[in-house]
């Protein structure tokens, strides 16, 4: 929710900008129109950030994510203990 305004903030305020130059007077419609054209795209480079964000949130949070961290920790875990009986069995084996 807090990407959200951080989100429209941005845009208020690259409006504001937009705004303000057109009042200048120093730039004409072309300008004022490619101002506008880049804001909106970095509107929706934000707007696709902020949803990478919100899934990546929420992904960690699943019960099927919890499961699967779970599952990657007993894993490793079994991995170190099978690095350690590994040793012992080779010398076991070597007697």
């Amino acid at each position: 929710m807090q990407g959200w305004l951080i989100l429209a903030i941005i845009a208020l305020v690259i409006w504001g900008l937009a705004q303000r130059r057109r009042r200048s007077g120093g730039s004409d419609d072309s300008q004022a129109r490619q101002a506008l054209i880049e804001a909106e795209r970095e509107r929706d480079e934000l707007r696709e950030r902020v949803q990478v964000l919100e899934r990546i949130v929420t992904d960690e949070n699943t019960p099927d994510a919890k499961k699967t961290k779970q599952l990657a920790q007993e894993i490793e875990s079994l991995r170190r203990e099978e690095g350690r009986g590994h040793g012992k069995n080779t010398e076991d084996m070597s007697e």
